[in-house]
């Protein structure tokens, strides 16, 4: 490493969850099954991910869904029932001492939820909804925001802001799923975690959602290499969703992975953010430009005074030639860079 690089001044990055700062090698894992499909088996799955995460010393959230409100098809399992559904996350919550993710769809939903859960998730598709982000970080201390498959990762800034405007103090994490690629594929673009981690909230990469073909299934063989690569790029956690049998399953069986290899995925996991934190603040030496004010996220517009979380930005402003006319800057000629 260069002597310049040497005397650069680390960036520091804090993020919180649960309460508490995440240490740099540090992995949050939010792991269940895709919906609750019976209240002994959240408890069975919660129980076996307890023992992996003790052993791996990596801080673990149990998701489940108690409702789905966006299945493909008219007549696709949704849920036991809104109250087993809930009973069965407190009793996780309670019985396993172990903090409890779902997701919620409407503002009507979201006193039920808050009062079973330690954290609430806003679904992709709904990421955009003002007043269902606004309900739920007014409900509970800790919101998960999934990003659309329609958004850039620097749309995720005035996310962000719906949120802290009413709850300043509150936690948002915010969860990469992948993007539209066409029709029924994703694709995830790790340049997004870079942008992202820009932002003040935790970074979680959905490992299982991002290897759907929505409409048509997915494909779980790329689970690993997507996830290594999500923290290679920057994720301070993963989302994953688990179950004893997903061939069985009744939601997502293509993608879910199964409960008894979880251990040693998640063992391998924690090898690679040991890596990540070892070099992801490390001083760039090889990037073309500067990132900059942590608060201007690339491709941001410069219309509004005020930046995606709140913070004051510069506003853009093109060269100008001697006389004064906007002069837009040009890529070097090759001739130029002999």
């Amino acid at each position: 490493m260069s002597e310049d690089a040497v005397r650069h001044v680390r960036e520091v990055r804090t993020v919180r969850a649960l309460g508490r700062p995440v240490a740099p090698d540090e992995l949050l894992i939010i792991a269940g099954p895709c919906i609750i499909e019976g209240e002994q088996m959240l408890l069975d799955i919660a129980g076996e991910l307890r023992s992996v995460a003790e052993r791996l010393g990596v801080r673990l959230v149990v998701k489940g869904s108690y409702r789905k409100a966006n299945r493909s098809a008219l007549g696709s399992f949704a849920g036991l029932g809104d109250e087993a559904g809930l009973r069965a996350l407190r009793r996780v919550r309670d019985e396993l001492d172990l903090p409890v993710l779902t997701d919620v769809h409407e503002t009507s939903e979201v006193a039920a939820a808050a009062e079973a859960c330690t954290v609430l998730q806003v679904p992709a598709f709904l990421s955009r909804q003002t007043a269902l982000i606004q309900a739920a970080a007014r409900a509970c201390p800790v919101v998960n925001i999934k990003k659309g498959q329609f958004l850039a990762p620097d749309d995720c800034g005035r996310i962000l802001e719906k949120a802290r405007a009413v709850a300043p103090d509150g936690e948002v994490w915010l969860t990469e799923r992948g993007t539209s690629f066409g029709y029924h594929d994703l694709v995830v673009d790790m340049r997004g975690f870079a942008v992202l981690r820009r932002l003040p909230a935790a970074v979680i990469f959905d490992t299982t959602h991002a290897l759907q073909h929505p409409g048509t299934g997915g494909d779980r063989r790329f689970a690993r290499t997507l996830a290594r690569a999500a923290i290679a790029a920057g994720a301070d956690g993963l989302f994953v969703e688990t179950h004893p049998d997903p061939s069985l399953a009744l939601s997502d069986a293509a993608t879910q992975l199964p409960l008894r290899g979880i251990g040693v995925f998640l063992e391998e996991m924690v090898e690679w953010k040991r890596l990540q934190a070892r070099w992801i603040e490390q001083p760039d030496t090889v990037a073309a430009g500067d990132w900059g004010d942590p608060g201007a996220i690339p491709g941001m517009r410069t219309d509004d005074a005020r930046g995606p979380a709140g913070g004051d930005t510069q506003r853009h402003q093109e060269p100008t030639t001697p006389e004064g006319t906007s002069k837009s800057r040009k890529a070097p000629r090759p001739e130029d860079r002999s």
